[in-house]
């Protein structure tokens, strides 16, 4: 008998598109063609799950083994530096573990302080996970990995935020081998991300997989309240679910059913303390609480819009074990002309596709209705192509950055860039987009699960982007192929390394455009990228 794991699962939803007998085969096969010829076996693609968890317990933790290590990665494509932050107390990568689902915070008082959590994976033999984190202190250039939050706690999906005055908060979803719960807890850093306190008790956040949180960082009266969302898969045991805590974390109100079930969907607040959700049903929806800001009530969904995003966040694919994009919706705060519009954009498979797009929809009218969708990625059109894992933040002074991988420079359709694209009016206009990272094999690294996580995400200032990703530039000679880890870089429209210096790329220009430099270099690197990609491919390994 099969036992139907994290693993296998793609094959098993095959089931899901109503194949079988003859068909299954005839199917599959055209399958194994198409990605034969594109060098790469992807898993089917299918429409998001819901009612159904993402978070498996399917190991143990991994037994205790002796830590190799080698230099840390860092890899620069053009003025862009990535910094490796899952390393060691020296400041090393270490061999055989994994890191993924990386969310970043910014201290909004100092720039040059920020935290990224991660999935720590301590080896790629097993996928038990733990909640990782690190903490810089100089702008991104070095990261300290203190460790987990709990040893051996099987934890997952971690969601990062800050508050107006620099404190961070962890929310975290646990789990265990009997799957009896799937219960979030949070954890709050007043030092940089240097240590953590647990606010709540174990599981005592609610919540559940898949969760995000926001904070009301307005000066109205639910200023300080914490908001959180799930996917269904929960403490309470079901149904789409809103939390409020009023204190800080510390206690967290019953559950209340969201109406129209969004998943994978993240939430935010405009100057007005009015609390919005975004995610997808049975299409995008975009929901209003306008009283969840007021303490004595109970919290009530007064709007629901339908939103088109131009297509479904989907599962399988060029990430064969977990979803090529969720929905992340964000408010302007500027307090200029585009002051309260409400964002969203997804990584989505527009009608008759198999593979992704990056769509945005703006509101301007608080959420009464939205725009057509917008496609961001640049490109031709080339069903081929991927571009996934699209997240975006909204700047202090109204701007929009986005990021996502994008698979348009290769020629097996599956090794991945991370892509940046910004606008200066409210989403109407995206600027041409600019590659940000040298090339990875997303398919290398698993940590005995077939994903590299569910998202990244990027937190954006008045000058540029703070951007936290998983690639996989470190090669682990032990098995001959490269690893997971999780990486920071800062974009910027003029891709200067601000707020703090860093390095700048050989040759960067002096005088003209970013995006002019950028094209020719991306056209130089069209050969050397695999090269520059696999420079760490033959590292000095030490032991200890």
């Amino acid at each position: 008998m099969i036992k139907q794991t994290r693993n296998n699962r793609a094959l098993f939803d095959l089931r899901s598109f109503g194949i079988s007998g003859t068909g299954f085969f005839i199917c599959l096969a055209l399958l194994l063609a198409l990605a034969s010829a594109s060098g790469q076996t992807l898993a089917p693609t299918r429409k998001a799950p819901h009612n159904e968890p993402l978070e498996f317990y399917d190991n143990p933790p991994a037994p205790p083994r002796k830590i190799e290590i080698s230099p840390r990665m860092i890899s620069q494509f053009g003025p862009f530096v990535s910094h490796q932050v899952n390393v060691d107390a020296n400041g090393n990568n270490i061999i055989g573990d994994a890191a993924n689902e990386c969310a970043i915070s910014v201290d909004p008082t100092d720039g040059n302080k920020m935290t990224i959590a991660w999935r720590q994976f301590n080896s790629v033999l097993s996928n038990f996970r733990q909640g990782g984190w690190g903490y810089t202190t100089d702008g991104g250039t070095n990261w300290t990995f203190p460790g987990v939050l709990q040893n051996n706690v099987f934890r997952s999906d971690p969601v990062t935020k800050s508050d107006e005055v620099g404190n961070f908060f962890y929310l975290s979803l646990q789990s265990d081998v009997n799957q009896s719960f799937f219960c979030d807890d949070l954890w709050r850093s007043t030092n940089g991300g240097q240590t953590w306190v647990e606010r709540s008790p174990d599981r005592g956040a609610g919540g559940g997989d898949k969760e995000w949180f926001t904070i009301d960082k307005t000066g109205g009266p639910g200023h300080g309240f914490q908001y959180q969302a799930d996917d269904g898969i929960n403490c309470s045991g079901g149904g789409v679910q809103f939390q409020r805590s009023t204190d800080g974390g510390v206690t967290w109100q019953a559950p209340i059913i969201i109406p129209n079930s969004p998943v994978y969907g993240t939430l935010d607040v405009d100057t007005n303390g009015n609390l919005f959700i975004g995610g997808e049903g049975n299409t995008f929806y975009c929901v209003r609480s306008s009283n969840a800001q007021i303490g004595g009530q109970t919290p009530t969904f007064d709007r629901v819009t339908p939103v088109n995003m131009g297509g479904d966040l989907s599962f399988g694919g060029i990430n064969p074990g977990g979803l090529t994009g969720q929905c992340f919706l964000a408010i302007d705060r500027s307090g200029g002309p585009t002051n309260n519009n409400i964002y969203m954009l997804a990584s989505v498979v527009p009608p008759g596709r198999s593979t992704t797009d990056v769509m945005f929809a703006r509101s301007t009218d608080g959420g009464v209705t939205f725009s057509a969708p917008h496609k961001v990625n640049d490109d031709p059109l080339n069903p081929s192509k991927w571009h996934w894992f699209g997240t975006f933040s909204v700047a202090p002074n109204g701007r929009l950055d986005a990021v996502w991988y994008d698979t348009r420079n290769a020629a097996n359709n599956t090794d991945s860039q991370l892509f940046y694209s910004w606008s200066t009016d409210g989403g109407v206009t995206w600027a041409p987009n600019v590659a940000v990272s040298n090339s990875f094999n997303p398919f290398e690294g698993y940590p005995n699960q077939n994903k590299i996580g569910d998202y990244i995400t990027i937190v954006s200032d008045a000058t540029g982007g703070n951007v936290a990703y998983a690639a996989t530039f470190n090669f682990n000679p032990n098995r001959s192929q490269h690893e997971e880890d999780v990486y920071y870089v800062r974009v910027s429209p003029t891709g200067t390394p601000t707020p703090t210096p860093r390095l700048q790329g050989a040759g960067a220009p002096s005088g003209g455009s970013l995006l002019e430099w950028s094209y020719l270099e991306q056209h130089r690197h069209l050969s050397q990228r695999r090269a520059d990609c696999h420079c760490a491919e033959h590292p000095r390994v030490l032991h200890r």
